[in-house]
Parts: C-alpha cells; structure tokens; sequence
C-alpha cells in the first residue's frame, strides 16, 4: 500500500458512523448558510420594509459578516478547548434565534441586532464541521471532505435562491423568515441526539493550558506558519467576489443595472450555485490525488474571476449580453471551491491542537474581504447614483492586494512542506517496528 493512500497511524477509521455523525454537523451547517444567504434574495423587499438607501441596506449583512469575521479565532479556540458538539449546540441556539428575531423585528435597529446575533451563531458552524471531519476521518480525505461539506452549504444557498425567496413572495416577510427558523430547531435535536466529538478510541489529548498565555501561544503559533497566512490570503482572494454577489448585490445589479426580472435574476443566482456545487467536487477530488495543483486552481480562479467581471463592466453598451452574465456566474461559483483551498494550506503547517484556531484565522480572510467590499459598494451606489459599474470596481482592488501576498507566501509555504515532509520520513525510518 502507497504511502499517499494508507491512513497515518492514529488515524480515525471513517466508514458509515463517521458519515452519519458528520452529516448531522453538515446539516447544521446546511442550515446555518440558508439563514445567512435568506437576505440576498430579500434585498429588495428588506429596502422597502424599513425604508432604507443601499448603505443602510448593506450594513446589514456588513454587521453580520463583521460578527462573522471578528468571532472566527475565538470560535477556533472555543473548538479547541470544548469541542465541536459545545460550540455547534451553542451556535445553533443562537443562528436560530437571530433568524426568528429578524423574522418579528418591527424597526431596522432591531433588525440589525437579529443579523448580529445570527451572525454571531453562523461564526460556529463551519469551524466545528471542519475539526468534526478531520476528527472522524482520515487526514488523507480532508480536502474532498472540506469541499463535500462547503457543498452542502452551497445548496443551503440553493434553498434561499429558490425556495426562500417563492415562499417570500407568497407568505409574506414574518411568515416566510419565523418558518424557517424552525429548522434550527430540528438540527438542534439531531444535534443533541447524534453528535459526538470523536470516535472511540480516538480521545484528543486532554488540554493542560488554559488562560491569556494559552490563547496567545496558540494565535501566535499558527501565525508564524507561512501556511496558515498563505491560506487566510487564498480564502481572502477567492471566496468574496461570489460571496458579494450572493448575499446581497447580485439580485439589484442584474435587476436595476441589467434591466432582467426577478424571476431571470433568481435563475442567475442558482447558477452560481450549481456551479458552486459542480467545482467543489471536482476541485476536492484533483486536490487529494495532486496537492501541487492546490495554487494554480487557486490563481486560476482568481484570474478567471477578474476577466469576467472585467468584461461584464465594461462591456460597450448598457448592459451585457445574457452570453456573458450567464459565464460570469458560472465562473463565480468557482470562489467558494478556490477558498476551501486556503484550507488545505493551514491544515499540513498546524498539529492537530492548532487545528480550529489555524481554521479560524484562514476563515476570517474571505469575510473580512466581503464585508469590505459590501460597504464599498453601497457607499459607491449612493456616491454615483448607483452606477454599478463604478462600484463592483472595487472588487479589483482586493482582488489585486490578496494576489500580492499569495505570491509572496507561496514559496515560503512549499518550502516548510517539503521540510516537514523530509522530517516526516526520517522520523517514520527510526520508529521502532
């Protein structure tokens, strides 16, 4: 048996339970990622309930992608310390409330609060399925298991573009958003009934730290190691011009900018995510049988991406062909997969007690980039009067910045591999049989 396809020793086995305890964390996730995407189909409808401008509008998911962002190393450290079951029990509680408060909220202050507290929820869920994963299957599968997990996120998206956003129209905004508040309770009970941390026999040592001097040791360290930059830098790059789309600006920049209806719009915003769903597959599956090719998938995307969205802006004319909007999506839904790779960057450079605070700090890049660039956009809108092409100008910008520091911590990251890698086997040739 080749040394690339046999499990490391002290490997979880995997197998049937492994996928049924992983599945109830994906489903959480599932859950989580249709709350947090129900406002991209509501964008419109949200302006008109609280009679608000486009900056107003975007400092919804802003706030909400700002609490995201700023809980990610505490999450990885709460993973960390307590475990997936703890902080995925809590996050629920709180994702579901946030959802079912902005479902009641009568004022747009209180709506904010509710997009917080969601967000805040949201912050737990995709950490706690990563670290469950590495947890209950062999390190070999954890490319493919990362993006098979980002893919049933992606068809939580799918849910809001399509399901939430007919019922909208049909039920009406408190009927529609309290509904579906009820599905964090139902993961809530398979949470609480199914979910466990580990499979027995393999405990994780038990933690002899804790306080200040813990929680900076642990930061600090997976920041000194070039691959967890390199991977908040690649999810940073990658994942935001999607992510920007989807949450908030796409349905009003293909209605108002590129005079389509709602309906062509919405059929739009699932093909990103179709696509999404079609890239992850094929993305994890070229990474776990070729990890060199984990950068230029990354850098291709990156480029790919910004051609598009160069051509859509700029294309003579009022608006774009259908041709071009229809391959603009298609190459977004290629972001989400080409941010899962900043994960298998952090995941090599970090021992497996690192494992949820090196998520956490990767995890962070692409919110920080898409709460940067909603703000950007709205302010732009305003500033020009919503002159889309001006506004998704900024996705450039950022683009340009994450592309500068993947170059610079590429080699850096490759040559501590292939060090860790020669220590690896020198260590396994001493190891008395």
């Amino acid at each position: 048996m080749s040394g690339s396809s046999a499990a490391l020793p002290g490997d979880p086995p995997g197998g049937r339970r492994a996928a049924l305890v992983w599945g109830v964390g994906v489903a959480v996730y599932f859950v989580a990622v249709i709350f947090r995407t129900s406002l991209g189909v509501a964008g419109l409808d949200a302006a008109d309930r609280f009679d608000v401008n486009a900056s107003a509008l975007s400092t919804f998911s802003i706030l909400q992608l700002l609490v995201y962002a700023g809980m990610q190393i505490p999450v990885g450290l709460m993973v960390d310390r307590l475990g997936t079951k703890k902080v995925l029990t809590l996050g629920v509680v709180l994702f579901t409330a946030g959802q079912l408060g902005f479902a009641l909220s009568p004022s747009y202050g209180m709506a904010l609060a509710a997009r917080a507290l969601l967000g805040c929820g949201d912050a737990m869920t995709f950490i706690s399925v990563l670290r469950l994963g590495s947890r209950w299957f062999p390190a070999r599968r954890g490319p493919l298991i990362a993006q098979v997990a980002a893919l049933f996120g992606m068809a939580g998206n799918l849910v809001s573009t399509i399901v939430i956003s007919r019922l909208l129209h049909g039920l009406g905004w408190t009927t529609t958003f309290a509904g579906s508040a009820m599905a964090g309770v139902l993961v809530l009970v398979l949470l609480l009934l199914f979910l466990k941390d580990h499979p027995e026999g393999h405990e994780p040592a038990p933690a002899t730290h804790a306080g200040a001097a813990f929680v900076r040791r642990q930061i600090a360290e997976s920041w000194r190691e070039p691959g967890t930059r390199l991977g908040m830098w690649v999810h940073f790059t990658t994942q935001f011009p999607a992510m920007v789309f989807l949450l908030l600006w796409g349905l009003p920049f293909l209605v108002e900018d590129q005079g389509l209806s709602r309906g062509t719009a919405g059929e739009l915003l699932t093909l990103v995510v179709l696509s999404n769903m079609g890239v992850g597959l094929a993305y994890g599956q070229i990474i776990a049988r070729h990890h060199s090719a984990r950068a230029p998938l990354a850098l291709g995307t990156v480029a790919a991406t910004a051609l598009l969205w160069g051509a859509t802006l700029l294309y003579p004319g009022d608006r774009a062909p259908m041709w071009l909007l229809v391959t603009l999506c298609v190459v977004l839904g290629a972001c989400g997969p080409a941010s899962m790779i900043g994960f298998d960057f952090a995941r090599p450079a970090n021992p497996p007690e690192r494992q949820g605070t090196a998520s956490g700090i990767v995890n962070m890049g692409g919110f920080v980039a898409s709460m940067t660039t909603l703000l950007a956009v709205g302010v732009l809108l305003d500033a020009t009067g919503d002159d889309y092409r001006i506004a998704f100008a900024s996705v450039f910008v950022l683009q340009a910045l994450g592309l500068v520091q993947i170059l610079r911590l590429r080699g850096r990251t490759a040559r501590r591999e292939r060090e860790r890698l020669v220590a690896s086997r020198v260590e396994a040739v001493h190891v008395p049989v």
